[in-house]
């Protein structure tokens, strides 16, 4: 059954009984007042985590295992002993090596008693030629002390050697060996390895195309630069990382492959959250743009993709395709699409359609999308 709207006045008829369209009631929605304001600009990256320094530990030396120092998963310094060799024949190797060079200084100290000997009686029973030749065997000498201190020099590095150190701090791992296995000098595997943890790096890639359109808009002026880039980390758990990381190398190159740039940052990890190999997401805000935030709450997204919303105009809700540049906090970040000074309808939109008539009412929007009406001053008190 149609309703009759009856005229204020009880004596007329209604519009439905004059043949107009019915009236439709103006509809309250709740409005904030659209600004313009700085934005961080913020660009997401994949990123893959790199250990801060690696060594494979491998004998410079060949022999038997005969203790393993170190415990696995605790730290280590650098200089930190990990692995011993049997040593008892580097030791006689330095005990000969040794030897040679006191014979071969005992032959130098001859041949110098020769050479001093023969410059007393140059002249008197000892030739030029005499000379000459004693001055030779004393270079001989020398040259032989030489070889040998060198050979006695090697000796006693290979006598160092059969302790293997570890060349920088960090964590090593299991030793791939135990006591009594036979090792070689320089072998393809490794005994272990060290692993630097704290800082820790992180790489990521960037489309050469990206960084372009990026600068592209640093040269417009449409994105202001900041004091400095602010980077920050997603762990694999969601969770944002609470150090703060800095650029280590800037792209250079571009992959012929895949098109992309690839940048070092650098995290600290006392806490050894971010192991090597992991895969992250890196937050780097490179600066700030002007535009306008629209929370999300007043938002709905079509099929087709588009991003909409209610602003009210002259009494009438009009809806608006939005262009935006990502989120920050609950808004989106709007380029296109609405104006600062433009009511955005934020409350009473349950089936609020394009055209339909409305009232507004002040309301402030909190970070969590609660909306609260803004009360009178003269209200209030």
């Amino acid at each position: 059954m149609a309703t009759v709207i009856l005229s204020s006045w009880g004596g007329g008829s209604s519009a439905q009984e004059a043949g107009g369209a019915p009236e439709r009631r103006a509809i309250e929605v709740g409005v904030i007042t659209l600004e313009r304001e700085p934005v961080p600009f913020t660009t997401t990256v994949p990123g893959r985590a790199v250990a801060y320094q690696q060594v494979d530990i491998r004998p410079r030396v060949g022999g038997m295992i005969s203790e393993i120092v170190y415990e696995s998963g605790r730290p280590v310094a650098a200089g930190d002993v990990l692995f011993r060799i049997e040593d008892d024949t580097y030791r006689a190797d330095v005990a000969s090596a040794q030897a040679a060079v006191d014979l071969a200084q005992a032959s130098v100290d001859a041949a110098q008693e020769t050479v001093t000997r023969y410059e007393n009686l140059l002249g008197t029973g000892v030739t030029a030629e005499d000379m000459a030749t004693a001055r030779v065997s004393l270079k001989q000498a020398e040259a032989d002390r030489s070889s040998a201190q060198a050979a006695l020099e090697v000796a006693r590095l290979d006598l160092e050697r059969t302790e293997i150190t570890s060349p920088i701090s960090g964590y090593a791992t299991v030793p791939t060996v135990s006591v009594g296995a036979l090792v070689t000098e320089n072998q393809t595997d490794a005994l272990t390895t060290v692993t630097r943890l704290d800082p820790i790096y992180v790489d990521v890639a960037e489309s050469s195309r990206r960084v372009g359109e990026i600068r592209n808009r640093f040269d417009t002026g449409s994105l202001q630069r900041g004091d400095r880039l602010e980077i920050n980390l997603e762990l694999e758990t969601g969770d944002t990382y609470s150090g703060e990381g800095e650029m280590v190398s800037p792209g250079t190159t571009v992959s012929t492959t895949t098109g992309t740039t690839e940048m070092r940052l650098r995290f600290e990890n006392a806490e050894r959250r971010i192991m090597p190999g992991q895969y992250l997401r890196v937050d780097i805000t490179l600066g700030t743009i002007q535009a306008v935030l629209v929370p999300q709450g007043a938002t709905s997204r079509a099929s087709n993709g588009e991003l909409t919303a209610f602003v009210a105009v002259d009494g009438l809700a009009e809806e608006r395709v939005l262009e935006d540049q990502g989120s920050y906090r609950n808004a989106w970040v709007v380029t296109e699409g609405v104006e600062a000074g433009e009511s955005l309808i934020v409350d009473g939109l349950s089936n609020l359609r394009n055209g339909a008539a409305v009232t507004t009412l002040p309301v402030t929007i909190s970070e969590d999308g609660v909306v609260t009406e803004v009360q009178d001053s003269a209200d209030e008190g």
